[in-house]
């Protein structure tokens, strides 16, 4: 039964995949939409069923289907783990994943090829469930691929426009760079545990066994933590991610909210034991973490495309994330992980409903007074904007604290690295918010015209996701954490338990939400009461335009590896391809000549036959006398 069911919550999304593929075309537009939702309910419905099921029993389902590989003593099943992790990670990839092909149905109505997005929608939804349910690395890769795949394909979907074809080759390429790290980590592991499951992993690592190969280990984690990097946009290979922006909206919610970027995190928490054994490692975690969070936040500040500045905004906090990983904090992680979702899908899909209404105008120079013509969009932004700045009592204001709070007591520099992020995410967000919604509408007036709030399949999906942005932190408050008793199978002692507060943890809460007062405060002042405009691109200067252009980093990408690579390429194109070009035709060339000069000798010429004949016998007699 719970195989028949684990195949149902598979391989529905890739059933959708199929029709959508085959006859989405002549079904019309609103049915392929509403088959690639359905598709998406039906997943969700069985991980709900799974989720109530391991949350009232806590035992793990295990299903293996068949062999897949056996040589030797190293044995591969194709199989499914379903505990605590897995199913807690289907709730929000399905659910979110169901409300934002909903939105969808309505938002890319006038695209004529809406049944290939949805198509391609649910092919990514199917891979990221086999990435999360596998029972071991192997069968994660195959879903690992799949996603940049599918990333690649929703990245690029307004093929016709060049730039939007080299955002979805800079994110596959990118993430192919990460994904090499995460080979070269599942070849190590394999050679020293001779395995690849994860339980049988989890049991030999706890056991003992193998603890002379920490060298090796912890080699391993630091490969797969560059597979991490490439997944979930940390430096060095963040770059990616902000361009991603050129896909529709509903991608930007589904792969950079909840689902895909946050592939890393899960499958370092999903290895937390190995990572626990390698604790130089988690430091350089941790200080990747905290250093993009603060890096990103400051590129954010100065961004006026309103979708980029969501994407920044993402970049920052998945390296809040592998800050509490690099902390040992899983559970932490996992909490933010989840409010993210709630918060940040609501802001990309609100983000798209403002574009819906000006007819795809991005730039918020172009926007403003937009709240009395878009209420619904307003204040669910609104709500999620407080969420995100980590103001109290929404659910971003409980995971931040709690990321924060752990980085005080183990790591003082990287506490105030955050807490500066987190200050600077309370300013770009309302400065988003302010130049989006307030003061006077400065587009054209054909635009004002038409401005109008979203249709219900657009707004629907926002109220949902705000309810659970301002309702999501009580599954883990302090002292009294729901999360961490649910996942706590999953970790070392150390983990799981409960946070009591005291004067420190009440003073450093407190500090939190002046910060993020601070930073909303900073916003209002600047945009509201001075009424500041950003500067036209041309005008920007100073060290706002090295933020602008995201510390030229991109520029030095081009220059390092970019242009020495096509130079490198074109070289061997013009010079060794054609020089082996030329050697490997010479041999035909020879051939030709000398098969020119031969025919020659086929005249027809009897009498010169007969003086060959004779000749060759000749040769042959004298040889034969001069061998003895």
């Amino acid at each position: 039964m719970d195989t028949n069911l684990a195949l149902v919550l598979l391989l529905a999304p890739f059933l959708g995949f199929l029709i959508n593929v085959f006859f989405g075309k002549s079904l019309g537009k609103s049915v392929s939409g509403f088959i690639g939702t359905g598709a998406v309910v039906v997943s969700f419905a069985v991980t709900l069923m799974f989720f109530l099921q391991i949350n009232q029993n806590g035992k793990p389902i295990q299903i293996s289907l068949f062999d897949w590989i056996s040589i030797n003593n190293f044995k591969i099943d194709f199989g499914f783990l379903l505990d605590q992790l897995s199913l807690l990670w289907l709730m929000f990839v399905t659910g979110i994943g169901s409300l934002i092909h909903l939105y969808s149905i309505s938002y890319m109505h006038d695209d004529e090829n809406m049944h290939k997005f949805f198509a391609y929608l649910n092919l990514f939804v199917f891979f990221m469930i086999t990435l999360v349910m596998g029972s071991n690395l192997l069968v994660m890769f195959i879903g690992w691929e799949g996603v940049g795949l599918c990333s690649y394909l929703l990245i690029g979907f307004w093929y016709k426009n060049q730039d939007y074809n080299d955002a979805a080759k800079k994110a596959f390429i990118m993430n192919r760079i990460g994904d090499l790290g995460l080979l070269i980590g599942i070849f190590i592991i394999a050679t020293l545990f001779s395995t690849l499951d994860f339980v049988s992993l989890k049991e030999t690592i706890l056991g003992g066994t193998n603890s002379a190969n920490t060298y090796w280990i912890a080699f391993a984690a630091l490969a797969l933590f560059i597979g991490a990097c490439g997944k979930s946009a940390q430096i060095p290979l963040y770059t990616w991610l902000p361009d991603a922006m050129a896909g529709p909206t509903p991608v930007s919610a589904l792969i950079h909210a909840a689902t895909m970027v946050t592939a890393g995190i899960f499958m370092i928490t999903r290895l937390n034991f190995l990572f626990d054994l390698a604790p130089s490692i988690q430091h350089v975690i941790a200080i990747i973490g905290g250093a993009t969070a603060l890096l990103a936040a400051t590129i954010g500040l100065v961004q006026n495309d309103i979708k980029k500045v969501l994407a920044y905004s993402t970049v920052s906090q998945l390296g809040l994330m592998f800050l509490a990983l690099g902390l040992g904090a899983y559970e932490i992680a996992i909490f933010h992980v989840i409010t993210h979702a709630f918060f940040k899908a609501c802001l990309f899909l609100g983000s798209g409903s403002v574009i819906h209404a000006l007819h795809g105008e991005q730039d918020m120079r172009k926007m403003g007074g937009l709240r009395k013509a878009m209420p619904v969009t307003f204040i669910t932004m609104l709500i999620s904007s407080l969420a995100i700045s980590g103001v109290f009592p929404l659910s971003g204001f409980w995971s931040k604290d709690e990321i924060l709070m752990t980085a005080f007591h183990h790591n003082l520099p990287l506490y105030i690295v955050g807490s500066i992020a987190s200050i600077m995410t309370a300013f770009y967000m309302f400065r988003l918010m302010y130049l989006t919604f307030f003061k006077d509408f400065r587009g054209t007036e054909e635009q004002k015209h038409h401005l109008h709030e979203s249709p219900a399949l657009i707004t629907f999906p926002l109220i949902v996701l705000a309810i659970l942005a301002t309702i999501g932190g009580l599954i883990s408050l302090p002292g009294n954490s729901w999360l961490n008793q649910y996942l706590a199978p999953l970790f070392a002692e150390k983990a799981g338990e409960a946070h009591h507060l005291g004067t420190t943890e009440y003073t450093l809460m407190a500090i939190a939400l002046i910060g993020a007062f601070i930073g909303i405060g900073w916003a209002y002042v600047k945009y509201i009461k001075q009424s500041q405009l950003p500067e036209e691109d041309a005008q920007i200067s100073g060290f706002s335009k090295v933020l602008y252009n995201k510390y030229y980093v991109d520029e030095i990408y081009e220059a390092i590896f970019v242009k020495p690579i096509n130079a490198l390429s074109r070289f061997f194109r013009d010079y060794i391809e054609t020089a082996l070009s030329n050697f490997v035709f010479g041999f035909g060339k020879a051939a030709t000549e000398m098969s020119y000069q031969g025919k020659k000798l086929q005249s027809g010429n009897v009498g010169f036959y007969l003086f060959a004949f004779v000749m060759g016998l000749c040769a042959m007699i004298t040889y034969l006398f001069l061998a003895q």
